[in-house]
């Protein structure tokens, strides 16, 4: 078994917490973590293993064992039971582990129910330092889902139009998504052709024959279920006009490269979107290596109305970094001037240009940087003040 980033940082929040929930996408390799942890495994969503938990329950209070309990927000009337279970030793930590697929409804739960009782992490398919170096070309090409392609080379994109034909016609209606699948497919399709573009929600809605206000609720149920991401933009005081709609990503580049019906390297390299894939692939990778790592990383980017531009915005240890995301082989003295007067707007302390070059050249707080040596620097910098 692959070892992933997340696991100690969740091995050490269950030594400070009773209870913990670890959330993703369905297929991220979370049941997987989960049972290299305990034994003691449980799926809420087999009415058997209900039968099972709930006859087990006197002994799972009393013992002390890691219990694993998947798909927990299928089942609401177990959080009262957990809530009651931990308060009778509140001291007693790292008793329970729930794993979910829907962050909204396992989140109301815990909201409702669970507060202050239990720490919430986030588990995405592959990243890059989970992989290696070697890895990274099938990583962009086949995404990160761990049976998608990306550990065989095989399954691709087959298993990616499977995933997502599945998504719209079983879990995300019965997550509660009231779009027929046939309208769920459509949208997925705009989005995928979305890729990297600033989210405009009435002009997608005009294609879909649906209201603003409907395409955006659709839209919080797939950035609940993980398959989108909503990229915020920067908001400070500027002398300048700043965009104010999110930019839109799909987080998988698997399901992305599916979506748009490419099958290879080659087609990737040749099709229109293949810069935008890059943008959304980098983005993704650096923010799920910072999460998976316990790092919490303020995460926006800029665009003013005369040109200026920054594809991601952190702030770790105190500093802002400025990122610009290119593909290409190596970072011209345009782009990293581009980015300077852009990182001047913000006063950015780091600015590095992030491409597929061979030789990363970062002298101090700027310069150019391949995928890993990015992903190692930001991490150095989010545990500057930990």
């Amino acid at each position: 078994m692959k070892r992933r980033l997340a696991t100690a940082v969740l091995r050490a929040r269950l030594a400070r917490f009773p209870a913990a929930a670890l959330l993703g996408p369905r297929q991220s390799g979370k049941t997987t973590l989960a049972r290299s942890l305990s034994r003691r495994y449980y799926d809420a969503e087999q009415p058997a293993d209900r039968v099972r938990l709930d006859l087990d329950w006197k002994a799972i209070c009393s013992g002390r064992e890691l219990v694993v309990i998947d798909e927990a927000q299928s089942w609401p009337e177990l959080f009262p039971r957990l809530r009651a279970a931990i308060d009778a030793d509140r001291r007693r930590n790292g008793r329970f582990l729930l794993l979910g697929s829907v962050s909204p409804a396992l989140t109301r739960e815990v909201s409702e129910s669970l507060a202050g009782r239990l720490a919430r992490m986030e588990l995405a398919p592959f990243l890059l330092p989970e992989l290696g170096q070697r890895g990274l070309a099938r990583l962009w090409l086949n995404g990160g889902f761990p049976d998608g392609g990306v550990l065989s080379g095989s399954g691709f994109p087959a298993w990616q139009r499977d995933y997502l034909a599945l998504m719209a016609q079983r879990d995300l209606p019965a997550w509660g998504l009231p779009a027929r699948p046939q309208v769920t497919d459509r949208l997925l399709h705009m989005l995928a052709i979305a890729q990297g573009q600033l989210w405009n929600a009435s002009a997608l809605g005009q294609s879909l024959g649906l209201s603003y206000h409907t395409v955006n609720g659709y839209l919080d149920y797939l950035e609940g279920a993980y398959l989108i991401r909503r990229l915020a933009p920067w908001s400070g005081n500027l002398r300048k006009r700043l965009t104010r709609s999110p930019k839109l990503y799909l987080r998988d580049s698997g399901l992305l490269h599916a979506l748009l019906r490419i099958g290879s390297r080659t087609e990737l390299l040749r099709h229109p979107a293949a810069g935008a894939s890059w943008e959304g692939f980098v983005v993704e990778q650096l923010l799920g290596a910072l999460a998976a790592s316990g790092i919490d990383a303020g995460a926006h980017f800029l665009r003013t109305s005369d040109g200026h531009e920054i594809d991601l915005l952190l702030a770790l240890g105190g500093k802002t970094v400025a990122i610009e995301v290119k593909l290409s082989a190596h970072a011209t003295p345009h782009d990293l001037a581009r980015l300077e007067r852009a990182a001047d707007l913000v006063s950015a302390e780091h600015r590095y240009v992030v491409c597929q070059t061979d030789e990363p050249a970062a002298s101090g707080t700027r310069g150019s940087l391949d995928l890993a040596s990015a992903i190692e620097r930001l991490h150095k910098l989010g545990r500057a003040r930990r």
